[in-house]
């Protein structure tokens, strides 16, 4: 049984640090493509960075996600089946939902049940 598990979400002052980890069994986890997702209230969800099962790293496109850049880290550590989000000088615009997910082409696509992040003063 597939199974995705977020931890590390919360409520965080502008300027803050959060460390999300998402703990994975059920599937061959190093060779997945490991993303994080995430969805404010009203809006769609949309992709924040992926890392390839070879390592390498990808920021989402959508306007929201790329604003991420330089202040949020994905990694992955294979022998713990586990990928982390390493989210620093938050803002209020970063308030989501955030969703791990596990990837490895049509039919092989997987999701936690999110775990919220909530950036306010």
């Amino acid at each position: 049984q597939v199974q995705l598990v977020e931890s590390g979400g919360g409520l965080v002052q502008p300027g803050g640090s959060l460390r999300l980890s998402c703990a994975a069994s059920g599937f061959t986890f190093s060779t997945y493509t490991m993303n994080w997702y995430r969805q404010a209230p009203g809006k769609e969800r949309e992709l924040v960075v992926g890392i390839s099962s070879g390592g390498g790293t990808t920021t989402g496109a959508v306007r929201g996600a790329v604003s991420v850049k330089g202040r949020f880290t994905i990694s992955r550590d294979n022998a713990k089946n586990t990928v982390y989000l390493q989210m620093n000088s938050l803002k209020p615009e970063d308030t989501a939902v955030y969703y791990c997910n596990a990837w490895y082409g049509l039919g092989n696509d997987y999701w936690g049940q999110g775990t919220q992040v909530t950036v306010s003063s």
